[in-house]
Protein backbone atom coordinates (compact mmCIF):
# COMPACT_ATOMS: atom_id res chain seq x y z
CA UNK A 1 0.00 0.00 0.00
CA UNK A 2 1.33 3.06 -1.31
CA UNK A 3 -0.24 6.47 0.22
CA UNK A 4 2.59 8.77 -0.53
CA UNK A 5 1.70 12.87 -0.31
CA UNK A 6 -1.72 11.69 0.09
CA UNK A 7 -3.72 14.50 2.00
CA UNK A 8 -5.43 12.64 4.68
CA UNK A 9 -7.95 13.50 7.28
CA UNK A 10 -8.76 10.90 10.49
CA UNK A 11 -11.03 11.45 13.25
CA UNK A 12 -10.77 10.72 16.63
CA UNK A 13 -7.06 9.89 15.64
CA UNK A 14 -5.54 10.12 19.64
CA UNK A 15 -6.13 6.85 20.97
CA UNK A 16 -7.31 2.91 19.89
CA UNK A 17 -7.91 2.47 15.70
CA UNK A 18 -7.61 5.94 15.21
CA UNK A 19 -4.17 6.22 16.71
CA UNK A 20 -2.95 3.33 14.54
CA UNK A 21 -4.53 4.56 11.41
CA UNK A 22 -2.44 8.15 12.12
CA UNK A 23 0.57 6.40 12.90
CA UNK A 24 0.14 3.89 9.42
CA UNK A 25 -1.05 6.59 7.40
CA UNK A 26 2.35 8.95 8.27
CA UNK A 27 4.21 5.61 7.80
CA UNK A 28 3.31 5.28 4.46
CA UNK A 29 3.81 8.74 3.32
CA UNK A 30 0.37 10.25 3.24
CA UNK A 31 0.57 14.48 5.12
CA UNK A 32 -2.04 13.24 7.94
CA UNK A 33 -4.73 15.54 9.56
CA UNK A 34 -6.10 14.26 12.84
CA UNK A 35 -8.86 15.60 15.05
CA UNK A 36 -9.02 14.62 19.12
CA UNK A 37 -11.61 16.22 21.71
CA UNK A 38 -10.39 15.85 25.10
CA UNK A 39 -7.00 13.97 24.66
CA UNK A 40 -4.51 16.92 24.27
CA UNK A 41 -1.51 15.39 25.27
CA UNK A 42 -1.79 12.20 23.72
CA UNK A 43 -2.42 13.92 20.62
CA UNK A 44 0.44 16.02 20.78
CA UNK A 45 2.67 13.32 21.15
CA UNK A 46 1.11 11.46 18.60
CA UNK A 47 1.58 14.57 15.89
CA UNK A 48 5.28 14.76 17.29
CA UNK A 49 6.13 11.44 16.77
CA UNK A 50 4.69 10.75 13.42
CA UNK A 51 4.92 14.02 11.77
CA UNK A 52 0.91 14.32 11.54
CA UNK A 53 -0.90 17.60 12.29
CA UNK A 54 -3.42 17.46 15.59
CA UNK A 55 -6.74 19.54 15.68
CA UNK A 56 -8.98 19.78 18.65
CA UNK A 57 -12.47 19.06 17.22
CA UNK A 58 -15.87 18.38 18.56
CA UNK A 59 -17.86 15.73 16.42
CA UNK A 60 -20.94 17.74 16.97
CA UNK A 61 -19.62 21.08 15.46
CA UNK A 62 -20.56 21.60 12.05
CA UNK A 63 -18.75 24.69 11.74
CA UNK A 64 -15.52 23.20 13.08
CA UNK A 65 -15.28 20.91 10.80
CA UNK A 66 -15.61 22.42 8.37
CA UNK A 67 -13.26 25.14 8.88
CA UNK A 68 -10.95 22.14 9.11
CA UNK A 69 -12.26 20.61 5.62
CA UNK A 70 -11.73 24.16 4.29
CA UNK A 71 -8.54 25.01 5.91
CA UNK A 72 -6.71 21.45 4.92
CA UNK A 73 -8.06 22.18 1.16
CA UNK A 74 -6.62 25.69 0.99
CA UNK A 75 -3.18 24.72 2.87
CA UNK A 76 -2.47 21.39 0.33
CA UNK A 77 -4.97 21.97 -2.37
CA UNK A 78 -6.16 19.11 -2.71
CA UNK A 79 -7.74 15.82 0.17
CA UNK A 80 -8.03 12.66 -0.72
CA UNK A 81 -8.64 10.56 2.22
CA UNK A 82 -11.41 10.88 5.05
CA UNK A 83 -11.97 8.15 7.31
CA UNK A 84 -15.16 8.32 9.85
CA UNK A 85 -13.76 6.87 13.26
CA UNK A 86 -14.58 8.76 15.94
CA UNK A 87 -17.19 7.74 18.13
CA UNK A 88 -18.50 6.85 21.72
CA UNK A 89 -20.47 4.50 23.56
CA UNK A 90 -23.26 5.23 26.06
CA UNK A 91 -24.47 1.73 26.98
CA UNK A 92 -27.88 1.64 28.60
CA UNK A 93 -30.97 -0.90 28.37
CA UNK A 94 -33.44 0.89 25.95
CA UNK A 95 -36.44 0.22 28.84
CA UNK A 96 -34.62 2.67 30.98
CA UNK A 97 -32.27 4.46 29.00
CA UNK A 98 -32.94 7.82 28.86
CA UNK A 99 -33.52 9.99 25.70
CA UNK A 100 -30.42 12.29 25.90
CA UNK A 101 -28.02 9.12 25.87
CA UNK A 102 -29.47 8.12 22.60
CA UNK A 103 -29.29 11.98 20.91
CA UNK A 104 -25.85 11.94 22.36
CA UNK A 105 -24.73 8.85 20.72
CA UNK A 106 -26.52 9.43 17.58
CA UNK A 107 -25.19 13.12 16.81
CA UNK A 108 -21.29 11.80 17.68
CA UNK A 109 -21.37 8.67 16.18
CA UNK A 110 -23.66 8.88 12.88
CA UNK A 111 -24.21 12.48 12.49
CA UNK A 112 -20.13 13.70 13.07
CA UNK A 113 -19.32 11.33 9.94
CA UNK A 114 -22.21 12.49 8.11
CA UNK A 115 -20.47 16.40 8.66
CA UNK A 116 -17.33 15.35 7.70
CA UNK A 117 -18.34 13.27 4.64
CA UNK A 118 -20.86 16.37 3.61
CA UNK A 119 -17.63 18.63 3.96
CA UNK A 120 -15.28 16.80 1.74
CA UNK A 121 -17.00 15.67 -0.88
CA UNK A 122 -16.54 19.04 -2.98
CA UNK A 123 -12.72 19.02 -2.03
CA UNK A 124 -12.36 15.40 -3.46
CA UNK A 125 -14.28 16.40 -6.67
CA UNK A 126 -12.12 18.85 -7.05
CA UNK A 127 -9.16 16.93 -6.01
CA UNK A 128 -9.95 14.76 -8.75
CA UNK A 129 -11.38 11.80 -6.89
CA UNK A 130 -10.94 10.35 -3.08
CA UNK A 131 -11.55 7.54 -0.51
CA UNK A 132 -13.68 7.96 2.46
CA UNK A 133 -13.47 4.69 4.59
CA UNK A 134 -16.65 4.95 7.74
CA UNK A 135 -15.70 2.43 10.66
CA UNK A 136 -18.73 1.26 11.67
CA UNK A 137 -19.10 -1.84 14.23
CA UNK A 138 -20.12 -5.81 14.10
CA UNK A 139 -22.65 -3.37 16.37
CA UNK A 140 -24.34 -2.14 13.10
CA UNK A 141 -24.40 -6.11 11.62
CA UNK A 142 -26.50 -8.49 15.08
CA UNK A 143 -28.20 -7.13 17.62
CA UNK A 144 -26.61 -6.71 21.28
CA UNK A 145 -28.24 -6.17 24.56
CA UNK A 146 -27.65 -2.40 26.20
CA UNK A 147 -26.72 -0.87 22.80
CA UNK A 148 -29.72 -0.22 21.21
CA UNK A 149 -28.68 3.58 20.54
CA UNK A 150 -24.91 2.79 19.24
CA UNK A 151 -26.21 -0.35 17.03
CA UNK A 152 -28.46 2.02 15.41
CA UNK A 153 -25.30 4.52 14.97
CA UNK A 154 -23.66 2.20 13.38
CA UNK A 155 -26.23 0.22 10.93
CA UNK A 156 -26.95 3.55 9.64
CA UNK A 157 -23.55 4.50 8.81
CA UNK A 158 -23.40 1.38 7.07
CA UNK A 159 -26.70 2.18 5.17
CA UNK A 160 -24.90 5.90 4.62
CA UNK A 161 -21.89 4.30 2.91
CA UNK A 162 -24.00 2.25 0.41
CA UNK A 163 -25.76 5.07 -0.96
CA UNK A 164 -22.86 8.21 -0.71
CA UNK A 165 -20.91 5.03 -3.08
CA UNK A 166 -23.57 4.93 -5.55
CA UNK A 167 -23.75 8.77 -5.63
CA UNK A 168 -20.32 9.59 -5.61
CA UNK A 169 -18.93 7.00 -8.09
CA UNK A 170 -19.10 8.76 -11.14
CA UNK A 171 -17.24 11.41 -9.63
CA UNK A 172 -13.87 9.04 -8.81
CA UNK A 173 -14.79 8.85 -4.70
CA UNK A 174 -15.27 5.27 -3.31
CA UNK A 175 -17.10 5.12 0.10
CA UNK A 176 -16.39 1.74 2.06
CA UNK A 177 -16.76 0.71 5.69
CA UNK A 178 -14.36 -0.93 8.15
CA UNK A 179 -17.09 -3.25 10.66
CA UNK A 180 -14.25 -4.05 13.67
CA UNK A 181 -15.55 -6.84 16.19
CA UNK A 182 -14.16 -6.64 19.61
CA UNK A 183 -10.82 -4.69 19.61
CA UNK A 184 -8.02 -3.74 22.20
CA UNK A 185 -9.29 -0.44 22.70
CA UNK A 186 -10.34 1.30 25.70
CA UNK A 187 -14.23 0.96 24.86
CA UNK A 188 -13.23 -2.74 25.60
CA UNK A 189 -11.12 -1.94 28.19
CA UNK A 190 -14.02 -0.83 30.00
CA UNK A 191 -15.98 -4.52 29.87
CA UNK A 192 -16.73 -6.29 33.03
CA UNK A 193 -14.44 -9.66 32.84
CA UNK A 194 -16.69 -11.59 32.64
CA UNK A 195 -18.61 -10.02 29.95
CA UNK A 196 -15.35 -10.06 28.37
CA UNK A 197 -14.90 -13.87 28.76
CA UNK A 198 -17.97 -14.27 27.49
CA UNK A 199 -17.56 -12.45 24.24
CA UNK A 200 -13.98 -14.12 23.66
CA UNK A 201 -15.67 -17.42 23.74
CA UNK A 202 -18.04 -16.28 21.10
CA UNK A 203 -15.07 -15.31 18.50
CA UNK A 204 -13.54 -18.19 16.26
CA UNK A 205 -9.92 -16.99 16.05
CA UNK A 206 -10.47 -16.79 20.47
CA UNK A 207 -9.04 -13.49 20.76
CA UNK A 208 -9.99 -9.93 20.34
CA UNK A 209 -8.41 -7.66 17.54
CA UNK A 210 -5.74 -5.36 17.75
CA UNK A 211 -5.98 -1.75 16.75
CA UNK A 212 -3.19 -2.02 14.20
CA UNK A 213 -4.97 -5.21 12.40
CA UNK A 214 -8.17 -2.75 11.78
CA UNK A 215 -6.18 0.28 10.62
CA UNK A 216 -4.59 -1.66 8.20
CA UNK A 217 -7.51 -2.77 6.51
CA UNK A 218 -8.65 1.16 6.75
CA UNK A 219 -5.26 1.67 4.90
CA UNK A 220 -6.03 -0.55 2.46
CA UNK A 221 -9.17 0.51 1.76
CA UNK A 222 -7.57 4.55 1.40
CA UNK A 223 -4.86 3.60 -0.97
CA UNK A 224 -5.47 2.88 -4.67
CA UNK A 225 -4.56 -0.44 -3.78
CA UNK A 226 -8.24 -0.98 -3.54
CA UNK A 227 -9.37 0.90 -7.09
CA UNK A 228 -12.30 -1.32 -7.48
CA UNK A 229 -13.97 -0.94 -4.41
CA UNK A 230 -16.79 1.08 -3.09
CA UNK A 231 -20.12 0.68 -1.50
CA UNK A 232 -18.82 -2.37 0.59
CA UNK A 233 -17.79 -3.14 4.37
CA UNK A 234 -15.28 -5.18 5.52
CA UNK A 235 -15.53 -6.80 8.45
CA UNK A 236 -12.48 -7.07 10.56
CA UNK A 237 -14.00 -9.55 13.48
CA UNK A 238 -12.13 -12.28 13.71
CA UNK A 239 -15.02 -15.17 13.00
CA UNK A 240 -17.51 -13.30 15.57
CA UNK A 241 -20.35 -12.92 12.91
CA UNK A 242 -19.59 -15.74 11.01
CA UNK A 243 -19.94 -18.69 13.87
CA UNK A 244 -22.41 -16.23 16.57
CA UNK A 245 -25.85 -16.26 16.73
CA UNK A 246 -26.17 -13.62 19.09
Amino acid sequence: MDLKDKVAIVTGGSRGIGKKTVELFSALGAHVYFTYNSRRDEAAEIAEKTGSVAIQCDQKDKDCILNIVDSTFDKKKRIDILVNNAGITDDQFFAIADITQWYKVLEVNLNGTIYWSKSVCKPMILSGGGAIVNVASVSGLVGIPGQTNYSTSKGAILAFTRSLAAELASKNVRVNSVVPGFIETDMTEKMPRDIKKQNLGKIALKRFGKPEEVAKVIAFLASDDSSYITGQKIVVDGGLTATTIF
